[in-house]
């Protein structure tokens, strides 16, 4: 019988797709799924992955971390799941400011499973979690300018563009221009 705590997060299902925190168990179709993914097809596709150091006992630290990250507010990893068990990818979730009830989501589909809609369905189950469960007022998705499918994604859940942060974040070598994405709560 598996004990794990899973902190105040439920599962959530809808439309075919499970969003949940990980769990010991998920370790199996966690790794196959990445350890499946194809060469990468782009600049934010990660793509292949050195899988040599995640053991059971690595990703049992993985899981710690994120249940400790949970505990203090300041972020909120959520697998995605197919009905049949597959692992798809994961959304996360940071807390900005909490007086504001402000966050932002990150969301990434394996590339093997791109063109399906998985990744439009797991982030428009994501923001009803970040709206209803964390309670956020104002969700924002913060994407590399040139990144066109998470820019189609936002834009087809009802996300708005709001600006262009230049030189926002450090990666890639080099500090990118985002476009921030907003979703605000209604009441």
């Amino acid at each position: 019988m598996e004990t794990e705590k899973t902190d105040r997060r439920t599962d959530h299902r809808r439309g075919g797709l499970t969003l949940r925190p990980l769990l010991q168990r998920d370790f199996s179709a966690w790794y196959k799924s990445y350890s499946s993914r194809h060469l990468s097809q782009h600049r934010h596709d990660e793509g292949q992955l050195d899988m040599s150091v995640c053991t059971d006992e690595w990703f049992a630290g993985i899981l710690a971390r994120h249940r400790q990250l949970a505990e203090e507010d300041r972020s909120y990893v959520y697998g995605v799941f197919h009905e049949n068990g597959r692992h798809l990818g994961a959304v996360d979730f940071s807390t900005l400011d909490r007086d504001y009830q402000w966050g932002r989501i990150g969301y990434q589909i394996h590339n093997q499973y791109w063109g399906r809609g998985f990744g439009f369905q797991a982030l428009q189950n994501a923001l009803h979690i970040g709206f209803t469960e964390l309670d956020y007022h104002r969700i924002e998705a913060h994407i590399n300018v040139d990144n066109v499918a998470s820019i189609r994604t936002a834009e087809r859940v009802g996300m708005q563009y709001e600006c262009t942060r230049e030189r926002f974040i450090y990666e890639f070598g080099e500090w990118t221009d985002n476009l921030v994405y907003y979703l605000n709560r209604i009441y």
